[in-house]
């Protein structure tokens, strides 16, 4: 497994270079080829890799979810290249997520019958999923189980529940005019900027578990001159579709504050939440099968980060996320992995292959 993740690692992989994710998963194909014993298929949509394995020639009972594009740009490893260190391992994506397809790889390899199982490895993850949702959503669809290989929360619990993820940009049109001579004549798109950043700020909810996040944001074009035009980037994670629809209309009801400016509201839902329900009989199926191998019984969390499990999810399927590498670190420059569960979370991920692939019979 070590020697598998390290020439994963090795092969750089930036979600938003083409070339660089597809050269992965041709490393990913290979080390596929020598663990499964088959090539996967090799699906291309805009220009973005994934790679399919289905066993069997009966309908998909089992999906195993990953992906093998990362965050980090190429040339990464010049700087923090893949090393051991006694019970650690590191280097960029091998906690998020190349350690958990490697995982996925073995565990699928022990499994004394694989039809009925479909591994899907995609290349836009970390993008939000733009080319892959629909292909996720297919190989889901009809499936008992669900299985993703993110990395887990913290101290190797499971991931139970996810937020559901928005991405909005607003876009101010206003007038350009001279900072000096008239800036009366002018509309200013950076002030309007701030009494709507404001009033997304309020848009939260705390007490349900709601954050809506002004993010990126850009205005104006020289230091003398009244902004013409302006935008900022929102970031929203929900617990329920409620409050997904809930502040989805509250952003398109904004209107200007300034006589003369004008908004325009892109966007919306990216992910569906991944609520408690899609996955309370997979954990506990879960906690049963660590009892049955001699693990420790791995623990649940709720987390606000977003994966493809709310994809499965939402299309009804039964979900369990956070499958993957223990360790932390993700998108950090103290990413790692623990090398001593790397055999124990395998495991774990075939006994529910084989527990799901029994319950479907």
């Amino acid at each position: 497994m070590l020697a598998d993740i390290e020439e994963l690692v090795n092969c750089e992989s930036p979600s938003d270079d083409r070339a660089a994710v597809a050269r992965c998963a041709g490393v990913l194909a290979g080390i596929g080829h020598r663990r499964l014993g088959v090539w996967p298929e090799r699906i291309v949509l805009d220009g973005r890799t994934h790679l399919r394995w289905r066993f069997g020639d009966g309908p998909a009972r089992v999906l195993v979810l990953g992906h093998h594009d990362t965050v980090w740009p190429v040339g990464t490893l010049a700087r923090h290249p893949y090393e051991t260190s006694g019970e650690i391992l590191r280097g960029p994506g091998c906690f998020d997520m190349k350690a958990g397809v490697v995982q996925a790889l073995h565990a699928i390899a022990a499994l004394p019958e694989r039809s009925g199982v479909t591994l899907l490895v995609t290349g836009d993850e970390e993008l939000g999923s733009p080319t892959s949702r629909e292909l996720i959503e297919q190989e889901a669809a009809g499936c008992a189980a669900a299985l993703v290989l993110e990395g887990s929360a913290d101290g190797g619990a499971l991931k139970t529940e996810r937020k559901g993820v928005s991405l909005y940009r607003v876009r101010i049109t206003g007038r350009a005019a001279h900072a000096g001579l008239a800036p009366e004549a002018g509309v200013n798109s950076t002030v309007e900027l701030a009494h709507q950043v404001l009033a997304v700020q309020a848009l939260a909810d705390p007490a349900l578990g709601t954050t809506v996040v002004p993010t990126r944001m850009t205005a104006g074009t020289t230091t003398n001159t009244v902004p013409a035009a302006g935008e900022f980037a929102i970031d929203v994670r929900c617990r329920t579709t409620a409050e997904q629809l809930r502040v989805d209309a509250a952003l398109r009801a904004l209107t200007p504050v300034l006589p003369g400016a004008r908004l325009t509201i892109e966007g919306g839902p990216n992910r569906p939440p991944l609520a408690a329900e899609a996955s309370g009989d997979l954990y506990a199926r879960a906690v049963a099968a660590a009892g049955r191998l001699g693990l420790t019984p791995p623990a649940r969390a709720a987390v606000g980060g977003a994966s493809d499990g709310n994809f499965t999810a939402g299309v009804g399927v039964p979900t369990l996320d956070g499958l993957g590498a223990v360790g932390g670190g993700a998108h950090a420059a103290d990413e790692h992995v623990v090398i001593a569960e790397l055999p124990r979370r395998a495991a774990l991920v075939a006994a529910l292959c084989q527990t799901a692939l029994r319950c479907h019979e």
